[in-house]
């Protein structure tokens, strides 16, 4: 395993990190969960990413029990806050109600007095963002959170959120974005900004909802079981779906060959050769899925590949910034 600070702070954490989107206390049950956690730390992975609505709650308690007992100090555990988690009108947003109850709600569930970043899952148009920034730092002043992070926030949104930090003295480090070969909406903008102030990006979906492993082929219907049978990853799935982009992840195996990895470690490799990138998060329903993908770890690709990359996918890559939006 490699590792890379985190923005322009001290945190360091593994460029690849294990998240439990869509897995853990949902779609795999808590003995494979386990086993799946037990195979990242067995492959390096210090850094652990949930969120509070992941599985309605569910994926923070698999994900303390599944860390219990491990040395707290060796471990980066991440989590977010934004979407709703029960049904009153304080239960979901930017609100400092929700953050601060929603805070107290993930440090027990992941059986944990403090995490290592704390994200906002979305930019909340509705609660003033001084509001927002003064209620992460009062948790960081508490203890309870070291660092402070963002998730699929614009730029512009980036850079305010970032001169109210300065002014609290918050350390907003990092944002987490969608990002892969079929999806660059973060370059024009996000990226940037997040450069000029010091903000990583911790990747999701490197591997575009598992469509860069190659496995949904054009014209045929999709594997039994995989995420795009699945009825909430299927949503997720479906525009990377489209017979031209499984044609194109097709023409991409005699790259993945040449430099001696599998399609699924190439994308991974992909992402991380974008020097603000801190860290690709990778999930998974079976413990070999995590060992196949930590080997994309370190992997320098060269100038040639990644233009050979972009020769193949031309004419399918999203790159408008205007999807980065809070629905």
């Amino acid at each position: 395993m490699e590792f890379r600070r985190l923005g322009r702070s001290g945190l360091t954490i593994s460029e690849i990190s294990y998240g439990n989107w869509l897995t853990h206390g949902s779609q795999v049950e808590e003995e494979q969960a386990q086993a799946c956690v037990r195979a990242a730390l067995d492959a390096g992975i210090t850094t652990f990413d949930t969120a509070d609505v992941y599985a309605g709650t569910r994926a923070e308690s698999v994900l303390g029990r599944a860390l219990a007992g491990e040395r707290r100090e060796g471990l980066e555990i991440f989590t977010k806050v934004f979407w709703p988690t029960g049904t009153g009108e304080n239960d979901r947003g930017l609100g400092r109600k929700h953050i601060i109850e929603s805070a107290n709600a993930s440090l027990k569930r992941l059986q944990t007095d403090y995490v290592d970043l704390y994200q906002a899952h979305r930019f909340d148009r509705t609660v003033p963002l001084e509001e927002t920034m003064l209620a992460f730092a009062d948790l960081v002043r508490q203890g309870k959170v070291l660092y402070v992070g963002v998730s699929e926030w614009t730029g512009e949104q980036i850079t305010r959120g970032a001169a109210i930090a300065r002014e609290l003295n918050v350390p907003l480090i990092s944002n987490q974005p969608q990002y892969s070969m079929l999806w660059r909406v973060i370059e024009d903008q996000v990226v940037p900004a997040s450069e000029r102030e010091g903000i990583s990006q911790i990747v999701w979906s490197p591997i575009a909802q598992g469509v860069l492993t190659g496995k949904y082929l054009p014209g045929q219907q999709p594997p039994s079981g995989s995420r795009a049978t699945d009825e909430s990853g299927s949503r997720m799935i479906a525009g990377f779906m489209r017979d031209e982009v499984l044609e194109k992840v097709q023409q991409l195996r005699p790259i993945a060959d040449e430099v001696g990895l599998s399609l699924a470690q190439l994308a991974v490799a992909w992402v991380l050769q974008n020097p603000n990138v801190a860290s690709a998060i990778v999930g998974a329903s079976r413990p070999e899925q995590v060992t196949e993908n930590v080997k994309a770890a370190g992997v320098k690709l060269g100038e040639e590949i990644m233009a050979k990359i972009d020769a193949v996918l031309d004419g399918v890559v999203e790159t408008d910034p205007r999807q980065t939006r809070t629905p």
